[in-house]
């Protein structure tokens, strides 16, 4: 049986993920799954696409489309959240800054170069008619590290998902100024090219069984008190964020494609923009 190695972020959003497996509902199916955790997020999902030490990766749409353009042997496969990433714009309780404009000459804490937090930095520098070529930069790999470089003044600012860092809130680790939506899509399901290539049956069945589970999650009973005890949130915060959170079980656009890969350009992370064909590729 093919062993097929699946990277994601330790968040509410993979819930879906964690109830297949611990269901036994891959290996039913005829397919091996490991899970690997990246608390690092997207950089390190690419990274590990790249070295072919994952097969898959949940990931962040627009921080995997960068990475395959720049090179990344790797395609979209589908999408899994169709709706906007919220990303909490976050500086230590007792910062000086009140406002997200007050920023602008800010060091940013991000947990990696090419990671969501990174691109979303930029994106959000450009809406507000930044130079983002003047943004600087403290990587910190993980939100635990972030906690401890905003704490100890290493970086003024950090921008990670509102429910993810909304319990460092409530503590008073934290302050939030406010929410930053993602302009496209969530998160994607993309694979290497060789796992498509040598494991693509494999795929197909791990697709078909996430998509199942995913389509219904929502209507699991009590499944906001599963994820506000499973992931340490308030209830009330969870019911918000499921409300505002779709699972999807399409394929991504060449429209949204070429959208973000629009975007990128204009932000100088890309530096050329390629067919969406290379990016995208439908196994169904």
């Amino acid at each position: 049986m093919n062993i097929i190695r699946i990277g994601g972020v330790p968040e509410h959003f993979n819930l879906p993920w964690h109830l297949a497996l611990e269901e036994d509902l891959f290996f039913k199916a005829g397919v091996s799954v490991v899970w690997v955790e990246f608390p690092e997020g997207t950089g390190a999902m690419n990274k590990a696409l790249r070295a072919k030490e994952i097969d898959l990766a949940v990931i962040l749409t627009g921080g995997v489309i960068k990475d395959i353009a720049n090179g990344n042997p790797s395609k979209i496969l589908q999408l899994y959240v169709s709706s906007p990433l919220l990303w909490g714009v976050h500086v230590p309780h007792h910062s000086p800054f009140t406002t997200i404009d007050e920023l602008q000459y800010a060091k940013a804490a991000i947990s990696r170069y090419g990671s969501g937090s990174h691109v979303m930095a930029h994106v959000q520098a450009k809406q507000r008619g930044w130079d983002t070529s003047k943004l600087e930069f403290e990587v910190v790999n993980t939100l635990e590290n972030a906690v401890e470089a905003l704490t100890e003044k290493k970086a003024d600012y950090f921008m990670w998902e509102h429910f993810t860092t909304k319990p460092i809130v409530d503590a008073g680790i934290f302050r939030r100024l406010g929410d930053f939506p993602t302009p496209w899509s969530c998160f994607v399901i993309a694979g290497t090219d060789d796992a498509i290539k040598t494991k693509s049956k494999e795929i197909q069945t791990v697709l078909q069984v996430i998509n199942t589970v995913s389509r219904d999650f929502k209507k699991i009973p009590s499944i906001d008190r599963t994820l506000a005890h499973r992931y340490e949130q308030q209830l009330e915060d969870i019911q918000k964020w499921l409300s505002g959170t779709t699972w999807s079980q399409e394929q991504i656009t060449t429209e949204e494609i070429n959208r973000i890969q629009s975007k990128l350009t204009e932000l100088q992370m890309i530096d050329n923009e390629i067919d969406a064909n290379e990016i995208y590729v439908n196994l169904h």
